[in-house]
């Protein structure tokens, strides 16, 4: 069964760049502690303080796997770092999601 966590991002839409650029490093990060990247998204039009990220496991323990190797990757850490330093994502909400 593949699980796909839905993360629901409000980010402060003045620092829409510096949240474009966590996106981006997550895309080297993610398939190398083990997800499967379906993407990022920032606002386009509409709504400008909400931003999507999908990533795809084959199962919960793949995801608890993947959560533990991202705590130990240095890359993974500093873009967590980042992303608090600069504060412009204001809350985050994951649902887990399976393909019908």
């Amino acid at each position: 069964m593949t699980i796909t966590c839905f993360i629901r991002y409000r980010i402060d839409p003045f620092q829409r760049e510096a949240f474009k650029t966590y996106a981006e490093n997550w895309g080297r990060i993610i398939p190398r502690c083990g997800g499967q990247l379906v993407g990022y998204f920032l606002p386009h039009e509409g709504t400008n303080d909400v931003a999507w990220g999908l990533i795809s496991f084959d199962s919960l323990a793949a995801y608890e796997a993947y959560r533990a190797r991202l705590k130990s990757d240095p890359e993974g850490r500093e873009n967590f770092r980042l992303a608090q330093a600069q504060r412009f994502i204001l809350s985050e909400e994951r649902t887990f999601t399976e393909l019908v």
